[in-house]
């Protein structure tokens, strides 16, 4: 019989649960404020944070906690649960920056505002008001990430311990951002400019800054943090390479977006910039980044990300930096129980097909 919490479907409830419970009092204030013009405000938190979503980064904030020795505890729980509203600002503000349409199957959220604005008749520009309804929204959920992390019930001077890795976290997701929107700005298309933007917009802040966190809530363990860095930098850069890969080539069903989303995007991923290198500019410049790319555009890109072995190169680096994840796993000093599931969230994370 597996131990309850070896199986992650458990650790997903109790951090779904003390979601609910904080969101619920944040909801309960909106209302209180003006319910008319604020109930969409938490309606659309409350879908995007509690209506979908893996959980990794939690997952790997609590199991670097377990990792380093520390107890179970629902306080625990709840501090690592702030982590998916640090997502989900990430998540609100990325989908403005790229213009997606959708999310996880479902409207965006400034596309979830522009039809509210349409559907009320109200005045202006209904994208500009949604636009900056997605953005305020945005830094509400970072906002509130602070606030669920203080109200945990973490003891003030383990959350003083904790408190720089969080602070770095959220101000390195920042920065990656910035990256990759300037990467698409002067349409750099190396493969070295592109791992710099998937290590800082999705790496640090994936794996390797909530395993840290984790390990500083259980106590000061400097040369566990550096191991955990060795694990968990590879393997987030990993989980981009696999993200980057399903943005192409994944199906619309499983993803939630429309196929070959991050085409009419023009992101200059690891992919393209392989691509790139292989096959030479050609295509790429008449096509990627077209916002009215039609199917046939996208299957023209995608033979040639295929022919030109970028595809094949993108999932060879994704074993490569897998295993050198698990390698430093291996080596570090860490609970049986904490390797096992760790273990099982490295495949998790780069076997995925969502």
């Amino acid at each position: 019989m597996t131990h309850p919490f070896l199986d992650r479907s458990e650790l997903r409830v109790r951090v779904r649960r003390a979601l609910d419970g904080f969101l619920r009092l944040r909801r309960d204030r909106l209302v209180e404020i003006e319910p008319e013009a604020l109930q969409p405000v938490a309606d659309a938190i409350d879908a995007l944070v509690l209506g979908g979503g893996k959980r990794l980064r939690p997952a790997f904030a609590y199991w670097g906690y377990r990792g380093a020795g520390g107890a179970d505890a629902d306080e625990i729980v709840a501090a690592v649960a702030a982590l998916e509203l640090v997502q989900a600002s990430a998540l609100i503000h990325d989908d403005v920056m790229d213009g997606s349409e959708t999310r996880r199957g479902e409207p965006a959220v400034h596309r979830r505002f522009a039809n509210l604005h349409r559907a009320s008749g109200w005045r202006g520009d209904g994208d500009g008001f949604g636009t900056a309804a997605a953005i305020l929204l945005g830094d509400l959920c970072l906002v509130w990430s602070d606030e669920m992390l203080h109200a945990s019930g973490v003891d003030p001077v383990t959350l003083a311990r904790a408190r720089p890795v969080f602070d770095d976290m959220r101000s390195e997701v920042t920065i990656g951002q910035y990256l990759d929107v300037q990467t698409q700005a002067t349409g750099d298309t190396s493969t070295a400019r592109a791992s710099l933007v998937a290590r800082f917009k999705s790496a640090k802040y994936t794996i390797e800054q909530p395993l840290v966190f984790g390990a500083a809530l259980a106590g000061d363990a400097p040369q566990l943090a550096r191991a955990y860095s060795a694990f968990g930098l590879p393997l987030g850069e990993a989980f981009q390479l696999r993200d980057d890969v399903l943005g192409v080539f994944g199906d619309p069903a499983v993803t939630g977006k429309p196929a070959g989303d991050d085409l009419r995007e023009g992101k200059r991923t690891y992919l393209i910039a392989a691509a790139i290198e292989s096959a030479g500019h050609g295509v790429f410049d008449d096509r990627l980044g077209d916002p009215d790319l039609d199917e046939q555009g996208v299957a023209l890109l995608r033979r040639t990300i295929v022919d030109s072995g970028a595809l094949h190169r993108t999932e060879e680096r994704i074993a490569q930096l897998t295993e050198a994840a698990l390698r430093a796993l291996n080596a570090a000093e860490i609970t049986d129980e904490a390797r096992e599931v760790l273990t099982g969230l490295a495949q998790a994370a780069t076997q995925r097909a969502v």
